[in-house]
């Protein structure tokens, strides 16, 4: 259902924040492969390379898909991209959990 509004809302709008919250949703809702798949219908829009959440969200679709390597260099990236301190914690504990040394 929530992807559903999702869907109708990014008809209207066409933004991809809102691609990206469809992306989480269908994470959720689905599968998160299914929501990483949705979430790389934004890669090419060039407003994401310097767009925190795009990031953040990407690093914890891939971490969910144990793609570890690939999660730490999204981490990496929102964390940089992140001005808030307690955001960036948070970002870099996430990352820390992947286990990987960078």
């Amino acid at each position: 259902m929530l992807e559903t509004l999702y869907d109708h809302l990014l008809a209207v709008t066409g933004s991809p924040v809102v691609a990206i919250n469809r992306a989480v949703v269908i994470a959720n809702e689905r599968s998160v492969e299914d929501g990483l798949a949705a979430l790389d219908g934004v890669n090419d829009d060039k407003r994401m390379t310097g767009y925190q959440p795009y990031w953040a969200a990407r690093a914890d679709l891939l971490a969910r898909c144990d793609r570890r390597q690939e999660a730490d260099a999204a981490y990496e990236r929102a964390i940089l991209l992140e001005t808030d301190p307690a955001i960036c914690r948070f970002l870099a504990e996430r990352r820390a959990r992947l286990g990987l040394v960078s």
